[in-house]
Protein backbone atom coordinates (compact mmCIF):
# COMPACT_ATOMS: atom_id res chain seq x y z
CA UNK A 1 0.00 0.00 0.00
CA UNK A 2 1.45 3.44 -0.80
CA UNK A 3 1.92 6.21 1.82
CA UNK A 4 -0.81 8.64 1.92
CA UNK A 5 1.22 12.47 2.85
CA UNK A 6 -0.32 15.69 3.73
CA UNK A 7 0.06 18.60 2.02
CA UNK A 8 -0.65 22.05 3.94
CA UNK A 9 -1.47 25.00 1.67
CA UNK A 10 -2.37 27.54 4.42
CA UNK A 11 -0.17 30.00 3.95
CA UNK A 12 -1.16 29.61 -0.19
CA UNK A 13 -4.39 29.18 -0.52
CA UNK A 14 -5.54 30.66 2.61
CA UNK A 15 -3.76 33.89 1.58
CA UNK A 16 -6.54 34.43 -0.55
CA UNK A 17 -8.74 35.51 2.96
CA UNK A 18 -6.42 38.03 3.79
CA UNK A 19 -4.61 39.21 1.08
CA UNK A 20 -1.40 36.67 1.99
CA UNK A 21 -1.12 39.15 5.11
CA UNK A 22 0.03 36.75 7.73
CA UNK A 23 2.60 38.92 9.22
CA UNK A 24 6.48 37.83 9.80
CA UNK A 25 6.02 36.63 13.00
CA UNK A 26 2.82 34.32 11.78
CA UNK A 27 4.57 33.05 8.79
CA UNK A 28 6.88 31.75 11.20
CA UNK A 29 4.96 30.59 13.74
CA UNK A 30 2.50 28.79 11.12
CA UNK A 31 5.94 26.91 9.71
CA UNK A 32 6.71 26.31 12.93
CA UNK A 33 3.70 24.81 14.21
CA UNK A 34 3.38 22.63 10.81
CA UNK A 35 6.94 21.36 11.15
CA UNK A 36 5.89 20.22 14.52
CA UNK A 37 3.13 18.38 13.97
CA UNK A 38 4.45 15.99 11.11
CA UNK A 39 3.05 17.38 8.23
CA UNK A 40 4.59 16.15 5.60
CA UNK A 41 5.00 18.69 2.64
CA UNK A 42 4.64 22.78 3.79
CA UNK A 43 3.34 25.14 1.14
CA UNK A 44 4.69 28.50 2.02
CA UNK A 45 3.29 30.48 -0.62
CA UNK A 46 3.32 31.74 -4.08
CA UNK A 47 6.25 32.81 -6.16
CA UNK A 48 5.61 35.69 -8.64
CA UNK A 49 7.26 38.39 -10.68
CA UNK A 50 3.88 40.52 -10.26
CA UNK A 51 4.46 42.24 -7.14
CA UNK A 52 6.88 44.29 -4.83
CA UNK A 53 8.20 41.97 -1.77
CA UNK A 54 6.50 42.30 1.60
CA UNK A 55 8.09 40.11 4.83
CA UNK A 56 4.59 40.73 6.15
CA UNK A 57 3.35 38.58 2.97
CA UNK A 58 3.51 35.06 1.32
CA UNK A 59 3.88 36.07 -2.01
CA UNK A 60 7.74 35.95 -2.99
CA UNK A 61 9.60 37.41 -5.70
CA UNK A 62 12.68 35.37 -5.29
CA UNK A 63 13.85 32.56 -3.97
CA UNK A 64 15.67 34.02 -1.02
CA UNK A 65 12.85 35.73 0.17
CA UNK A 66 11.34 31.74 0.94
CA UNK A 67 14.75 30.69 2.17
CA UNK A 68 14.24 33.52 5.24
CA UNK A 69 10.92 32.00 6.42
CA UNK A 70 12.20 28.54 6.45
CA UNK A 71 13.70 26.77 9.81
CA UNK A 72 16.68 25.50 10.05
CA UNK A 73 15.93 22.03 11.09
CA UNK A 74 13.29 21.06 8.25
CA UNK A 75 13.04 17.69 10.56
CA UNK A 76 12.87 15.81 7.03
CA UNK A 77 9.74 17.79 5.62
CA UNK A 78 9.46 18.86 2.02
CA UNK A 79 8.72 22.84 1.36
CA UNK A 80 7.04 24.00 -1.69
CA UNK A 81 5.67 27.24 -3.23
CA UNK A 82 2.86 27.98 -5.98
CA UNK A 83 3.62 29.53 -9.28
CA UNK A 84 0.47 30.49 -11.30
CA UNK A 85 1.90 29.59 -14.88
CA UNK A 86 2.75 32.86 -17.00
CA UNK A 87 3.69 34.52 -13.34
CA UNK A 88 7.49 33.76 -13.19
CA UNK A 89 10.16 33.03 -15.74
CA UNK A 90 11.64 29.71 -15.99
CA UNK A 91 15.45 31.31 -16.42
CA UNK A 92 14.80 33.33 -13.26
CA UNK A 93 14.80 30.68 -10.87
CA UNK A 94 18.47 29.20 -10.24
CA UNK A 95 19.45 25.42 -9.87
CA UNK A 96 18.31 23.71 -7.06
CA UNK A 97 20.76 24.02 -4.41
CA UNK A 98 18.93 23.16 -1.55
CA UNK A 99 19.10 26.66 0.39
CA UNK A 100 15.11 27.38 -0.46
CA UNK A 101 12.37 25.39 -1.49
CA UNK A 102 12.65 21.43 -2.66
CA UNK A 103 9.89 21.81 -5.47
CA UNK A 104 7.56 24.19 -7.22
CA UNK A 105 3.60 23.50 -7.81
CA UNK A 106 2.67 24.75 -11.25
CA UNK A 107 -0.86 25.61 -11.54
CA UNK A 108 -2.13 26.39 -15.18
CA UNK A 109 -5.23 26.32 -16.88
CA UNK A 110 -5.83 23.89 -20.06
CA UNK A 111 -5.29 26.55 -22.83
CA UNK A 112 -1.96 27.07 -20.97
CA UNK A 113 -1.23 23.07 -21.07
CA UNK A 114 1.78 22.53 -23.65
CA UNK A 115 3.68 25.45 -22.36
CA UNK A 116 2.95 25.35 -18.52
CA UNK A 117 4.43 21.62 -19.27
CA UNK A 118 7.78 22.73 -20.65
CA UNK A 119 7.84 24.86 -17.31
CA UNK A 120 7.54 21.92 -15.25
CA UNK A 121 10.46 19.75 -17.51
CA UNK A 122 12.28 23.10 -17.45
CA UNK A 123 12.01 22.92 -13.33
CA UNK A 124 12.49 19.34 -12.90
CA UNK A 125 16.07 19.71 -14.86
CA UNK A 126 16.93 22.24 -12.44
CA UNK A 127 17.17 20.09 -9.79
CA UNK A 128 13.79 20.47 -7.88
CA UNK A 129 10.39 18.50 -7.67
CA UNK A 130 7.68 19.32 -9.62
CA UNK A 131 3.60 18.83 -9.22
CA UNK A 132 1.80 19.27 -11.56
CA UNK A 133 -2.17 20.99 -11.06
CA UNK A 134 -3.94 21.15 -14.06
CA UNK A 135 -6.67 23.49 -12.72
CA UNK A 136 -10.63 22.76 -13.31
CA UNK A 137 -9.93 19.21 -13.81
CA UNK A 138 -13.14 18.23 -14.84
CA UNK A 139 -12.71 21.17 -17.71
CA UNK A 140 -10.98 18.05 -18.98
CA UNK A 141 -12.40 15.39 -21.64
CA UNK A 142 -10.92 11.65 -20.79
CA UNK A 143 -9.68 11.84 -23.68
CA UNK A 144 -7.83 15.46 -22.82
CA UNK A 145 -6.81 13.74 -19.17
CA UNK A 146 -5.06 10.98 -20.80
CA UNK A 147 -3.25 13.20 -23.50
CA UNK A 148 -1.89 15.33 -20.52
CA UNK A 149 -1.20 12.28 -18.51
CA UNK A 150 1.05 11.00 -21.66
CA UNK A 151 2.72 14.13 -21.55
CA UNK A 152 3.21 14.07 -18.22
CA UNK A 153 4.76 10.20 -18.08
CA UNK A 154 7.17 11.65 -20.88
CA UNK A 155 9.64 13.82 -17.80
CA UNK A 156 7.72 12.09 -14.72
CA UNK A 157 7.12 14.66 -12.09
CA UNK A 158 7.59 14.48 -8.79
CA UNK A 159 3.40 14.78 -8.12
CA UNK A 160 0.44 14.85 -10.74
CA UNK A 161 -2.61 16.47 -9.67
CA UNK A 162 -6.49 15.92 -9.98
CA UNK A 163 -7.56 19.74 -8.71
CA UNK A 164 -11.12 20.77 -7.58
CA UNK A 165 -10.87 24.17 -8.20
CA UNK A 166 -14.27 24.84 -7.74
CA UNK A 167 -15.65 22.63 -5.28
CA UNK A 168 -17.78 21.02 -7.79
CA UNK A 169 -16.58 17.07 -7.75
CA UNK A 170 -19.01 14.82 -6.37
CA UNK A 171 -17.52 11.29 -4.96
CA UNK A 172 -18.37 9.58 -8.46
CA UNK A 173 -16.82 12.14 -10.52
CA UNK A 174 -13.55 11.99 -8.37
CA UNK A 175 -13.66 7.90 -8.33
CA UNK A 176 -13.86 8.29 -12.02
CA UNK A 177 -11.01 10.89 -12.32
CA UNK A 178 -8.88 8.87 -10.03
CA UNK A 179 -8.85 5.70 -12.05
CA UNK A 180 -8.19 7.04 -15.31
CA UNK A 181 -5.27 8.24 -13.42
CA UNK A 182 -4.01 5.45 -11.89
CA UNK A 183 -4.68 3.06 -14.49
CA UNK A 184 -2.30 5.63 -16.90
CA UNK A 185 -0.02 7.24 -15.00
CA UNK A 186 3.80 6.27 -14.39
CA UNK A 187 4.11 4.02 -11.36
CA UNK A 188 6.48 6.66 -10.15
CA UNK A 189 4.60 9.34 -9.81
CA UNK A 190 2.34 10.51 -6.72
CA UNK A 191 -0.93 11.08 -7.20
CA UNK A 192 -2.69 14.39 -5.48
CA UNK A 193 -5.93 15.79 -4.33
CA UNK A 194 -6.26 19.58 -4.34
CA UNK A 195 -9.95 19.99 -3.11
CA UNK A 196 -12.39 23.02 -1.89
CA UNK A 197 -15.67 22.82 -0.09
CA UNK A 198 -17.72 24.50 -1.63
CA UNK A 199 -20.13 21.53 -1.74
CA UNK A 200 -19.08 20.78 1.67
CA UNK A 201 -17.63 17.29 -0.11
CA UNK A 202 -13.82 17.86 0.75
CA UNK A 203 -13.36 15.69 3.37
CA UNK A 204 -15.62 12.82 2.38
CA UNK A 205 -14.13 12.73 -0.91
CA UNK A 206 -10.87 12.54 0.87
CA UNK A 207 -11.88 9.76 2.64
CA UNK A 208 -13.08 7.72 -0.55
CA UNK A 209 -9.69 8.01 -2.23
CA UNK A 210 -8.41 6.39 1.00
CA UNK A 211 -10.64 3.65 0.45
CA UNK A 212 -9.79 2.98 -3.29
CA UNK A 213 -5.87 4.04 -3.05
CA UNK A 214 -3.85 1.11 -4.84
CA UNK A 215 0.07 1.04 -4.30
CA UNK A 216 0.93 3.99 -5.00
CA UNK A 217 2.27 6.88 -3.12
CA UNK A 218 -1.03 9.85 -2.71
CA UNK A 219 -0.99 13.42 -1.73
CA UNK A 220 -3.50 15.13 0.15
CA UNK A 221 -3.96 18.71 -0.32
CA UNK A 222 -5.51 20.75 3.22
CA UNK A 223 -5.18 23.79 5.36
CA UNK A 224 -5.43 24.43 8.80
CA UNK A 225 -8.55 25.75 10.34
CA UNK A 226 -10.44 24.80 6.45
CA UNK A 227 -9.00 28.19 5.41
CA UNK A 228 -9.08 29.10 1.96
CA UNK A 229 -11.02 31.17 -0.82
CA UNK A 230 -14.95 31.22 -0.67
CA UNK A 231 -15.62 27.99 1.42
CA UNK A 232 -12.28 26.69 2.27
CA UNK A 233 -10.42 23.64 1.86
CA UNK A 234 -10.15 20.62 3.53
CA UNK A 235 -9.48 20.79 7.22
CA UNK A 236 -5.98 19.72 8.00
CA UNK A 237 -6.14 18.88 11.77
CA UNK A 238 -9.49 17.08 11.12
CA UNK A 239 -7.96 14.74 8.43
CA UNK A 240 -4.77 14.57 10.15
CA UNK A 241 -6.81 13.18 13.09
CA UNK A 242 -8.68 10.79 10.75
CA UNK A 243 -5.52 9.37 9.39
CA UNK A 244 -4.57 8.92 12.89
CA UNK A 245 -7.25 6.83 13.60
CA UNK A 246 -7.43 5.06 10.32
CA UNK A 247 -3.81 4.92 8.76
CA UNK A 248 -1.35 4.77 11.89
CA UNK A 249 0.06 7.46 11.59
CA UNK A 250 1.40 10.03 14.53
CA UNK A 251 0.50 13.89 13.47
CA UNK A 252 0.46 16.17 16.39
CA UNK A 253 -2.80 17.93 16.88
CA UNK A 254 -1.77 20.32 19.76
CA UNK A 255 0.65 22.60 17.29
CA UNK A 256 -2.66 22.87 15.05
CA UNK A 257 -4.56 23.81 17.23
CA UNK A 258 -2.10 26.57 18.29
CA UNK A 259 -2.33 28.00 15.10
CA UNK A 260 -5.52 27.39 14.79
CA UNK A 261 -5.59 29.80 18.05
CA UNK A 262 -2.93 32.34 18.02
CA UNK A 263 -3.01 33.05 14.39
CA UNK A 264 -6.27 31.90 12.78
CA UNK A 265 -8.90 33.01 14.23
CA UNK A 266 -8.45 36.55 14.46
CA UNK A 267 -8.38 36.58 10.27
CA UNK A 268 -11.34 34.43 10.37
CA UNK A 269 -13.17 37.34 12.53
CA UNK A 270 -12.02 39.75 10.42
CA UNK A 271 -13.14 37.69 7.14
CA UNK A 272 -14.82 34.46 7.72
CA UNK A 273 -14.40 31.33 5.44
CA UNK A 274 -16.26 28.31 5.40
CA UNK A 275 -19.88 26.88 3.82
CA UNK A 276 -21.87 29.55 2.04
CA UNK A 277 -24.95 30.07 -0.28
CA UNK A 278 -23.37 31.96 -2.71
CA UNK A 279 -20.27 29.20 -2.86
CA UNK A 280 -22.47 26.64 -3.07
CA UNK A 281 -24.26 28.63 -6.13
CA UNK A 282 -20.76 28.65 -7.50
CA UNK A 283 -20.07 25.29 -7.47
CA UNK A 284 -23.17 24.55 -8.72
CA UNK A 285 -22.75 26.11 -11.61
CA UNK A 286 -19.46 24.92 -12.66
CA UNK A 287 -18.10 28.67 -12.06
CA UNK A 288 -14.75 30.49 -11.22
CA UNK A 289 -15.69 31.10 -7.04
CA UNK A 290 -14.97 34.86 -6.98
CA UNK A 291 -18.06 35.24 -9.02
CA UNK A 292 -19.71 34.04 -5.90
CA UNK A 293 -17.70 36.54 -4.10
CA UNK A 294 -18.42 39.30 -6.55
CA UNK A 295 -21.83 39.35 -6.14
CA UNK A 296 -22.26 38.39 -2.37
CA UNK A 297 -20.19 41.39 -1.93
CA UNK A 298 -22.76 44.04 -3.78
CA UNK A 299 -25.25 43.32 -0.58
CA UNK A 300 -28.33 43.57 -2.99
CA UNK A 301 -29.19 40.18 -4.75
CA UNK A 302 -30.75 37.60 -3.27
CA UNK A 303 -29.27 34.06 -3.72
CA UNK A 304 -32.37 33.64 -6.25
CA UNK A 305 -31.00 36.32 -8.10
CA UNK A 306 -27.31 34.85 -8.22
CA UNK A 307 -28.73 32.17 -9.45
CA UNK A 308 -30.92 33.69 -12.76
CA UNK A 309 -27.19 35.62 -13.23
CA UNK A 310 -25.31 32.29 -12.95
CA UNK A 311 -27.25 30.79 -15.79
CA UNK A 312 -26.95 34.13 -17.54
CA UNK A 313 -22.82 33.17 -17.94
CA UNK A 314 -21.59 32.35 -21.12
CA UNK A 315 -20.08 28.53 -20.25
CA UNK A 316 -17.10 29.84 -22.30
CA UNK A 317 -16.47 32.67 -19.51
CA UNK A 318 -17.02 30.12 -16.13
CA UNK A 319 -13.88 28.87 -15.52
CA UNK A 320 -11.92 32.00 -15.07
CA UNK A 321 -13.01 34.92 -13.49
CA UNK A 322 -13.43 38.12 -15.50
CA UNK A 323 -14.47 40.96 -13.27
CA UNK A 324 -15.53 43.12 -16.26
CA UNK A 325 -17.89 40.60 -17.43
CA UNK A 326 -19.52 40.01 -14.38
CA UNK A 327 -19.91 43.54 -13.48
CA UNK A 328 -21.49 44.03 -17.08
CA UNK A 329 -23.77 40.83 -16.70
CA UNK A 330 -24.65 42.59 -12.95
CA UNK A 331 -25.61 45.90 -14.97
CA UNK A 332 -27.35 44.54 -16.80
CA UNK A 333 -29.18 42.10 -14.41
CA UNK A 334 -29.97 45.11 -12.20
CA UNK A 335 -31.34 47.27 -15.20
CA UNK A 336 -33.86 44.55 -16.19
CA UNK A 337 -32.16 42.01 -18.77
CA UNK A 338 -33.89 39.02 -16.97
CA UNK A 339 -33.67 35.85 -18.46
CA UNK A 340 -36.75 34.81 -20.16
CA UNK A 341 -39.17 32.68 -17.85
CA UNK A 342 -40.20 29.22 -19.48
CA UNK A 343 -42.94 29.59 -21.06
CA UNK A 344 -40.70 32.16 -23.40
CA UNK A 345 -42.36 35.60 -22.22
CA UNK A 346 -40.76 38.37 -20.75
CA UNK A 347 -39.50 37.96 -16.94
CA UNK A 348 -41.37 41.25 -15.18
CA UNK A 349 -42.90 44.06 -16.05
CA UNK A 350 -41.58 47.25 -18.30
CA UNK A 351 -41.01 50.19 -16.39
CA UNK A 352 -43.97 52.72 -16.36
CA UNK A 353 -44.55 55.73 -18.76
CA UNK A 354 -43.62 58.93 -18.14
CA UNK A 355 -47.18 60.16 -16.19
CA UNK A 356 -46.23 58.77 -12.80
CA UNK A 357 -42.62 60.38 -13.00
CA UNK A 358 -44.04 63.58 -14.00
CA UNK A 359 -46.07 63.71 -11.16
CA UNK A 360 -42.79 63.09 -9.39
CA UNK A 361 -40.89 65.75 -10.94
CA UNK A 362 -43.70 68.27 -10.59
CA UNK A 363 -44.21 67.69 -6.91
CA UNK A 364 -40.19 67.55 -5.95
CA UNK A 365 -39.14 70.43 -8.57
CA UNK A 366 -37.55 73.35 -6.50
CA UNK A 367 -38.12 71.87 -3.22
CA UNK A 368 -35.80 71.06 -0.28
CA UNK A 369 -35.47 67.22 0.27
CA UNK A 370 -34.67 66.02 2.95
CA UNK A 371 -33.03 62.12 2.65
CA UNK A 372 -32.59 59.75 5.54
CA UNK A 373 -30.24 57.07 4.92
CA UNK A 374 -29.74 54.02 7.35
CA UNK A 375 -26.85 55.12 8.45
CA UNK A 376 -26.38 55.49 12.25
CA UNK A 377 -26.62 59.41 12.90
CA UNK A 378 -30.35 58.92 11.18
CA UNK A 379 -31.25 57.34 14.66
CA UNK A 380 -28.61 58.96 17.20
CA UNK A 381 -29.41 62.80 15.93
CA UNK A 382 -33.20 61.43 15.30
CA UNK A 383 -34.62 64.55 16.97
CA UNK A 384 -32.58 67.60 14.16
CA UNK A 385 -34.45 64.70 11.47
CA UNK A 386 -37.75 65.03 13.13
CA UNK A 387 -37.80 68.57 13.46
CA UNK A 388 -36.51 69.10 9.67
CA UNK A 389 -38.92 66.40 8.82
CA UNK A 390 -41.98 68.63 10.01
CA UNK A 391 -41.44 71.77 7.94
CA UNK A 392 -43.48 72.53 5.59
CA UNK A 393 -41.39 73.18 2.60
CA UNK A 394 -39.10 70.18 3.39
CA UNK A 395 -40.25 67.16 1.38
CA UNK A 396 -39.05 63.54 2.89
CA UNK A 397 -37.34 60.57 1.13
CA UNK A 398 -35.90 57.42 3.05
CA UNK A 399 -33.47 55.06 1.29
CA UNK A 400 -34.01 51.54 1.43
CA UNK A 401 -36.14 51.47 4.57
CA UNK A 402 -38.88 52.96 6.01
CA UNK A 403 -38.09 55.38 8.68
CA UNK A 404 -39.05 54.74 12.36
CA UNK A 405 -39.31 58.13 13.57
CA UNK A 406 -41.07 59.68 11.36
CA UNK A 407 -43.34 58.77 8.09
CA UNK A 408 -41.49 59.68 5.13
CA UNK A 409 -43.43 61.25 2.20
CA UNK A 410 -41.31 58.83 -0.22
CA UNK A 411 -39.32 55.80 0.59
CA UNK A 412 -36.34 55.82 -2.36
CA UNK A 413 -35.46 51.43 -3.41
CA UNK A 414 -33.14 50.22 -5.30
CA UNK A 415 -32.33 47.05 -3.53
CA UNK A 416 -34.92 43.68 -3.72
CA UNK A 417 -33.73 42.77 -0.13
CA UNK A 418 -35.17 46.20 1.25
CA UNK A 419 -38.24 46.05 -0.64
CA UNK A 420 -38.56 42.78 0.75
CA UNK A 421 -38.68 43.71 3.78
CA UNK A 422 -40.98 46.46 3.88
CA UNK A 423 -44.25 46.59 4.70
CA UNK A 424 -47.01 46.10 2.10
CA UNK A 425 -48.72 49.23 3.30
CA UNK A 426 -45.86 51.29 2.87
CA UNK A 427 -45.32 50.44 -1.51
CA UNK A 428 -47.45 53.14 -2.26
CA UNK A 429 -44.98 55.66 -1.03
CA UNK A 430 -42.22 53.76 -2.95
CA UNK A 431 -40.02 55.16 -5.52
CA UNK A 432 -38.71 51.96 -6.46
CA UNK A 433 -35.68 51.45 -9.32
CA UNK A 434 -36.30 49.16 -12.54
CA UNK A 435 -34.45 45.82 -11.31
CA UNK A 436 -37.37 45.99 -8.30
CA UNK A 437 -39.86 45.97 -11.05
CA UNK A 438 -38.44 43.47 -13.62
CA UNK A 439 -38.69 40.70 -10.20
CA UNK A 440 -42.14 40.34 -10.36
CA UNK A 441 -42.71 41.34 -6.93
CA UNK A 442 -45.54 43.52 -5.80
CA UNK A 443 -43.97 46.63 -7.64
CA UNK A 444 -47.31 47.09 -9.46
CA UNK A 445 -48.59 49.36 -6.44
CA UNK A 446 -45.61 51.45 -5.81
CA UNK A 447 -45.92 55.53 -6.57
CA UNK A 448 -42.91 55.32 -9.46
CA UNK A 449 -40.32 52.86 -10.92
CA UNK A 450 -37.68 54.52 -12.21
CA UNK A 451 -34.95 53.96 -14.79
CA UNK A 452 -32.38 52.21 -12.74
CA UNK A 453 -29.00 52.20 -14.89
CA UNK A 454 -29.21 56.11 -15.27
CA UNK A 455 -28.68 56.46 -11.64
CA UNK A 456 -25.60 54.69 -11.34
CA UNK A 457 -21.98 56.56 -11.25
CA UNK A 458 -18.71 56.15 -12.11
CA UNK A 459 -16.30 54.85 -8.93
CA UNK A 460 -16.90 51.29 -9.14
CA UNK A 461 -17.25 50.35 -5.30
CA UNK A 462 -20.14 52.86 -4.97
CA UNK A 463 -21.10 52.66 -8.58
CA UNK A 464 -24.85 51.55 -7.25
CA UNK A 465 -25.06 52.88 -3.14
CA UNK A 466 -28.52 53.38 -3.03
CA UNK A 467 -27.79 56.97 -1.46
CA UNK A 468 -26.18 57.93 -4.21
CA UNK A 469 -28.55 56.85 -6.75
CA UNK A 470 -31.32 59.05 -4.46
CA UNK A 471 -29.51 62.05 -4.52
CA UNK A 472 -28.77 61.62 -8.34
CA UNK A 473 -32.08 61.03 -9.15
CA UNK A 474 -33.03 64.06 -7.12
CA UNK A 475 -30.95 66.33 -8.88
CA UNK A 476 -32.67 65.60 -11.93
CA UNK A 477 -35.48 65.92 -10.68
CA UNK A 478 -34.75 69.94 -10.05
CA UNK A 479 -35.15 70.09 -6.27
CA UNK A 480 -33.04 73.13 -5.48
CA UNK A 481 -31.70 71.49 -2.20
CA UNK A 482 -30.66 68.08 -0.23
CA UNK A 483 -30.62 67.62 2.77
CA UNK A 484 -28.57 64.48 4.01
CA UNK A 485 -29.10 62.42 7.01
CA UNK A 486 -27.79 58.82 7.84
CA UNK A 487 -25.61 59.24 4.62
CA UNK A 488 -22.46 58.54 6.98
CA UNK A 489 -19.98 56.47 5.13
CA UNK A 490 -18.66 53.05 6.65
CA UNK A 491 -16.75 52.37 10.63
CA UNK A 492 -14.52 49.93 10.82
CA UNK A 493 -16.47 48.76 13.34
CA UNK A 494 -19.52 47.34 11.96
CA UNK A 495 -21.95 47.85 14.46
CA UNK A 496 -21.72 51.34 14.12
CA UNK A 497 -22.67 51.49 10.39
CA UNK A 498 -26.59 51.47 11.09
CA UNK A 499 -29.64 52.37 12.74
CA UNK A 500 -30.62 48.59 12.02
CA UNK A 501 -28.86 46.10 12.92
CA UNK A 502 -30.25 43.86 9.78
CA UNK A 503 -28.44 46.10 7.69
CA UNK A 504 -25.10 45.26 9.22
CA UNK A 505 -22.45 43.19 6.97
CA UNK A 506 -19.05 42.49 6.99
CA UNK A 507 -15.90 44.05 4.92
CA UNK A 508 -12.66 44.33 4.13
CA UNK A 509 -11.41 47.76 5.90
CA UNK A 510 -9.31 48.24 3.06
CA UNK A 511 -13.02 47.99 0.86
CA UNK A 512 -14.81 50.50 3.77
CA UNK A 513 -12.32 53.24 2.80
CA UNK A 514 -12.39 52.83 -0.13
CA UNK A 515 -16.23 53.41 -0.23
CA UNK A 516 -15.84 55.96 2.11
CA UNK A 517 -13.57 57.78 -0.66
CA UNK A 518 -16.08 57.24 -3.27
CA UNK A 519 -18.93 57.95 -1.78
CA UNK A 520 -17.20 61.25 -1.00
CA UNK A 521 -15.84 61.89 -4.22
CA UNK A 522 -19.62 61.36 -6.20
CA UNK A 523 -20.84 63.46 -3.91
CA UNK A 524 -18.56 66.64 -4.36
CA UNK A 525 -19.46 65.60 -8.20
CA UNK A 526 -23.00 66.05 -7.67
CA UNK A 527 -22.52 68.78 -5.23
CA UNK A 528 -22.24 70.79 -9.01
CA UNK A 529 -25.43 70.16 -9.96
CA UNK A 530 -27.50 70.53 -7.12
CA UNK A 531 -27.58 72.17 -3.17
CA UNK A 532 -26.01 69.79 -0.74
CA UNK A 533 -25.75 69.42 2.89
CA UNK A 534 -25.13 67.64 5.79
CA UNK A 535 -28.17 67.89 8.17
CA UNK A 536 -26.89 64.97 10.69
CA UNK A 537 -22.95 65.09 11.48
CA UNK A 538 -20.58 64.13 9.22
CA UNK A 539 -18.81 60.90 10.34
CA UNK A 540 -16.65 59.09 7.72
CA UNK A 541 -17.31 61.47 4.78
CA UNK A 542 -17.39 64.99 4.16
CA UNK A 543 -18.68 67.71 2.12
CA UNK A 544 -17.58 71.44 3.63
CA UNK A 545 -19.95 72.40 6.05
CA UNK A 546 -23.67 72.11 6.19
CA UNK A 547 -24.13 75.40 7.60
CA UNK A 548 -26.86 76.52 10.29
CA UNK A 549 -29.55 76.70 8.03
CA UNK A 550 -29.33 72.97 7.37
CA UNK A 551 -29.60 72.52 11.03
CA UNK A 552 -32.78 74.73 12.08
Amino acid sequence: MGRIRVLDCTLRDGGYCNQWRFGKKNIHKVIGGLVEAGIDIIECGFLTNRIEYDQDVTKYTRLEEISAVLPEDRAGRIFVCMVNYGEYCLEDIPEHDGSSVDGFRIAFHKKDMLPALELCRGLKEKGYLVFIQAMVSLNYSDEEFLDLIRRVNAFQPYAFYIVDSFGEMKRNDLVRMFYLVEHNLHSGIAIGYHSHNNMQLAYSNAQALLDIRMGRDMIIDSSVYGMGRGAGNLNTELFVEYLNETEGTAYQLKPLLGIMDEVLAGFYQEEPWGYSLPNYLSAAHHAHPNYSGYLSEKHTLTVADMDEIFRMMDPGKKNGFDREYIRKLYTDYQSGARRKDTAGGPAGPSVPGDSAMAGLREHLRGKTVLLIAPGKSSADEREAVVRCAARWDVVTVSVNFDYPYCETDYIFVSNLRRFRALEPGTHKRCIVTSNIAASNETASDVSVVVPYSPLLNRVECVKDNAGLMAVKLLAGLGVERILLAGLDGYSHDMEMNYAESGFTYRARNEALDAMNEGMQKVLEEYAGLVRIGFLTGQRHIRLGDPGEADRR
